[in-house]
């Protein structure tokens, strides 16, 4: 074989395993518009980013009988729109999973809550947030930045997406509720410089779902509320859910609650208890499971859903 001719091939051979190296580990199903949150690159990029894996495991426990994606390594964030069928301006949820701030549970606390957003007719955003060591806000932003950025597109977006820029509410799990409670606090000021008109639109959620969260009470000052996350009268109205054997801590829900009864915000508390930790919407024999049945009627209370508007239930 001809010199040129090995080179050609070491120079395809290359290409193609830098080619599969860089694909993302998870990508929606086919149908769903995806965007990049940073079109020029995320702030404070590193120049050579570690490839985006699953970090799942054989020996990782299941939940409700199944395996999930615990997705690691993402250096390049985006938004994925699953949408209800019809046209019309609907409420929307952004959709932040969790995972410690090291991974993200992106089918447990992500894509299957899209379909259960979808089965009330609500539309859902998908964010897929720069991890590992992003936060908790203040030790890193760039979590926060992510979520600041997304409301902000989500709004620039609405007419063209058939969501209603004054019914957009946020959802998280663990880390990632955490995460919605920091953007529920943290939406006067943009952490990062303004790119383009996304950045010029409110990124304060009309309402909030903590779910099982993290980081909003101090274990080690006696479960004293998080001093960086101070809920004022504009954080808006907020659903919690945590179960009482919680290994993370039930007073991450508590304590929250009572920082916004303080601050007069309006605010549903569910503690469950048995379900432990990281369960989604997964449904299995403990009540915990069914909070996604409170969770719509709550929306019906707060009359981002009418009452009674949709036949299909929760989960």
């Amino acid at each position: 074989m001809k010199k040129s001719a090995i080179l050609f091939c070491t120079a395809l051979t290359v290409f193609i395993a830098t080619a599969c190296t860089q694909k993302p580990a998870w990508q929606p199903a086919p149908g769903h518009v995806t965007l990049p949150l940073w079109p020029n690159g995320a702030p404070g990029a590193s120049s050579n980013p570690q490839p985006e894996i699953d970090t799942t495991k054989l020996t990782d426990n299941l939940i409700a009988g199944k395996s999930l994606v615990r997705l690691g390594n993402v250096s390049n964030p985006t938004l994925t729109v699953y949408s209800p069928k019809g046209g019309a301006a609907l409420p929307a949820v952004v959709v932040f999973p969790g995972g410690g701030y090291q991974i993200l549970a992106i089918d447990l606390e992500g894509t299957e809550v899209c379909d259960w957003l979808n089965s009330i007719n609500v539309a859902c955003v998908l964010v897929k947030y720069r991890v590992p060591n992003t936060g908790p806000f203040p030790k890193s932003p760039a979590a926060l930045q992510d979520a600041q950025r997304a409301l902000g597109m989500v709004r620039q977006h609405a007419a063209e997406w058939h969501i209603d820029p004054n019914r957009v509410g946020v959802l998280g799990f663990s880390a990632g509720a955490h995460l919605s409670a920091a953007l529920s606090t943290h939406f006067d000021k943009r952490l990062y410089d303004p790119i383009d008109a996304a950045d010029q639109l409110s990124c304060r959620p009309e309402f909030a779902f903590i779910i099982y969260p993290g980081y909003l009470a101090n274990a080690a000052q006696n479960m004293a509320p998080n001093a960086d996350i101070n809920p004022t009268e504009k954080t808006p109205p907020s659903f919690i859910v945590q179960a009482e054997d919680d290994p993370v801590h039930v007073e991450n829900a508590t304590v929250y609650f009572l920082q916004l009864k303080a601050a007069k915000v309006p605010a549903e508390l569910h503690i469950y208890a048995e379900g432990g930790h990281g369960y989604g919407l997964r449904r299995t024999e403990l009540p915990v499971t069914m909070w996604p049945d409170a969770a719509k009627t709550w929306l019906q209370t707060i009359k981002v859903l009418p009452s009674g508007s949709h036949p299909k239930g929760g989960k």
